[in-house]
C-alpha cells in the first residue's frame, strides 16, 4: 500500500468528523503526506537526552524538508548544545519593520524502554487510524504538523508580510537549557504560537470534537529538597532526634497542607465553559461554583479530590523522591526528600520555599531550592488579534467546536518568553480522548484524523498573523 493510500485509509478509518464532513473539506494531499512522512521519521529518531542522544538528527530532518519547500538553507541555522541541539528557520516576510511571528516546539522526548512497551517506543505504526510511537503526541507529530502547513503555505504562492520563524529546542523535557537562548534569541518577536500545548477533546463514545482550549498560563515548576542531618550512632542506643523520623514528621505536614485557592481571568474562564463538559455532575457543579466563588468550601473539596482538577485551582507540592540512612544497624546521619511544586502564576519560588518552612516549623529541616530549567512566568494577554484569528480558525477546522482558555500545569517553552515579556500561546489543533492521553507515559499515540483540520487550521492561522 503507498503512502497516499495509507494516509487516506487511516484519515477516514480513525476520523473525528463524519465522512460527509471530510468530503466537503479542503485536502492537501501533498501536506498530508509529508505530515505522516516527518511524524513516523521523526518518532523513529531516539532524541533522549544522556548517551546516544540524536535530537540533532530531528532538525536536520525539519531543516532538509523546509530546504526542500523552498527555504534558502542559509535561513536555518541548527546549533548543537552539549548532548542536543535546536534549530531556528526563518522565512523573512517582505516588511522588516514588523516584529516576527514565532513558531514554537521541541524535538526532544522522555525516555522509554522497549521491555515496558507493547510496540517498539522508536518504531512508529500505525494501527486503525491512530499513530503510536515516543514523542506521538509530545509532541513529534504536532511539530510535523506544523513544518508541513508552512511548507504547504509556501508551496501555495503565499507571500508574508511579516517575518515567521519556526524553532524547535532540543532538551525542553529535561534542563531547557536550549529553551532558553532560544528565546533569549527571538526576544524581539511579537508573539509566539507554541504548538505543544492547548488541544481538543474528543468524546469518548463518538469520537467526535467536544471543545477546545488555548493555553495562555502555565504553573511554575519547583522542586525543593529537604534534608535532615544527625550524628548518627549505633541503633541499640536510640536517640530523641532520629533524621528519618524527623524528616517523615515534616513530609506528613506538607503532604496534608493546602495552598490558598485562586484563580485568573484564564482559570475563571476555563472553569466556567469547561463545566459544561465535565462528565460527572458534582464535578461540573463544583466548576460553576468555584469560578463564580473561590472561596467556596464545599466545591473546593470536590475539585481538589478530582486528579484532573486538583492542579486547577492554585498552588500544589507533593512529596516525589525519598532516602536516608547509611546502614540497617546505624542511625540515620541523613534523611532527604524532594517536593515537587507548581505554582499558581504571582508567586515566586522562594516564596512558596518560605511558605513550605512555615508549614513544616522545624529547624532541623534544611529546605534548599534545587530547580533546574525553570522560570516564573505571567500569564500571556488576552489580545484581539490573536483571539479573532484562532476563532477564526478552527471555524474552518472545526466549526462550532467550543473554544475554551486554560493554564498549564506543566511547564513548556513558553515560560522562557513570558519571563522575557513576550507573549506565548498553546495552539496546538490535535484533539484527542482523554483515555488516550499518554504523553510521557507508555504506548503513546496520536490520531491521523488530526492531519487534515490541523493544516486548515494553521493555514489560516499562520496568514491572519502575517498578512
Amino acid at each position: 500500500m503507498t503512502l497516499k493510500s495509507l494516509l487516506c485509509l487511516s484519515l477516514l478509518c480513525g476520523s473525528a468528523l463524519s465522512v460527509e464532513a471530510l468530503a466537503k473539506d479542503t485536502s492537501y494531499p501533498a501536506a498530508e503526506a509529508q505530515t505522516l512522512d516527518l511524524a513516523q521519521k521523526a518518532i523513529a529518531i531516539r532524541s533522549v537526552r544522556g548517551e546516544g542522544n540524536r535530537t540533532g538528527e530531528v532538525a536536520k530532518l525539519f531543516g532538509d524538508a523546509l530546504i526542500a519547500g523552498g527555504w534558502n538553507a542559509s535561513d536555518i541555522e541548527i546549533t548543537p548544545v552539549d548532548d542536543t541541539a535546536f534549530i531556528v528557520a526563518t522565512w523573512k516576510g517582505s516588511d522588516p519593520t514588523l516584529k516576527p511571528l514565532v513558531i514554537s516546539g521541541h524535538m526532544d522526548v522522555v525516555e522509554a524502554r522497549r521491555e515496558d512497551w507493547e510496540r517498539d517506543p522508536f518504531v512508529p505504526v500505525v494501527e486503525d487510524g491512530i499513530l503510536y510511537g515516543r514523542g506521538a503526541s509530545d509532541m513529534k507529530f504536532d511539530g510535523a504538523l506544523a513544518v508541513s502547513s508552512l511548507i504547504e503555505l509556501r508551496r501555495q504562492g503565499y507571500k508574508p508580510r511579516r517575518t515567521i520563524v519556526i524553532e524547535f529546542s532540543g532538551d525542553e523535557e529535561t534542563t531547557m537549557k536550549t529553551s532558553a537562548i532560544i528565546a533569549e534569541k527571538l526576544k524581539n518577536a511579537e508573539l509566539v504560537i507554541n504548538v505543544d500545548g492547548g488541544g481538543g477533546a474528543l468524546d469518548e463514545a463518538t469520537g467526535k470534537p467536544l471543545y477546545w482550549t488555548w493555553q495562555g498560563a502555565e504553573k511554575t515548576y519547583a522542586d525543593y529538597r529537604l534534608e535532615v542531618t544527625n550524628p548518627g550512632g549505633h541503633s541499640s542506643a536510640p536517640r530523641p532526634d532520629n533524621a528519618i523520623v524527623q524528616l517523615s514528621q515534616a513530609l506528613l505536614k506538607v503532604g496534608t497542607y493546602k495552598f490558598k485557592a485562586e484563580q485568573n481571568p484564564i482559570t475563571k474562564d476555563y472553569f466556567q465553559k469547561a463545566a459544561a463538559f465535565a462528565d460527572k455532575p458534582d464535578i461540573a457543579a463544583a466548576m460553576r461554583a468555584f469560578s463564580a466563588n473561590p472561596n467556596d468550601a464545599k466545591a473546593l473539596a470536590t475539585l481538589r479530590a478530582d486528579p484532573s482538577m486538583v492542579g486547577k485551582v492554585g498552588t500544589t507540592c507533593v512529596p516525589t523522591m525519598l532516602g536516608g540512612g547509611h546502614a540497617e544497624n546505624a542511625l540515620p546521619q541523613r534523611a532527604f526528600a524532594n517536593i515537587n511544586c507548581r505554582i499558581f502564576p504571582g508567586h515566586t519560588k522562594e516564596e512558596i520555599m518560605a511558605e513550605l518552612g512555615t508549614v513544616i516549623a522545624d529547624p532541623a529541616v534544611r529546605i534548599t531550592d534545587v530547580t533546574l530549567g525553570s522560570v516564573a512566568s505571567p500569564a500571556s494577554p488576552l489580545r484581539p488579534d490573536l483571539m479573532t484569528a484562532v476563532t477564526k480558525a478552527m471555524g474552518k477546522a472545526y466549526p462550532g467546536v467550543p473554544l475554551i482558555p486554560s493554564q498549564a500545569s506543566g511547564a513548556s517553552d513558553s515560560m522562557w518568553f513570558r519571563t522575557l515579556g513576550v507573549p506565548s500561546y498553546g495552539l496546538s489543533p490535535s484533539f484527542s480522548k482523554d483515555s488516550e492521553d499518554f504523553a510521557h507515559g507508555l504506548n503513546e499515540r496520536t490520531r491521523l484524523s488530526n492531519i487534515r483540520p490541523g493544516i486548515t487550521y494553521y493555514l489560516s492561522l499562520f496568514t491572519d498573523l502575517t498578512k
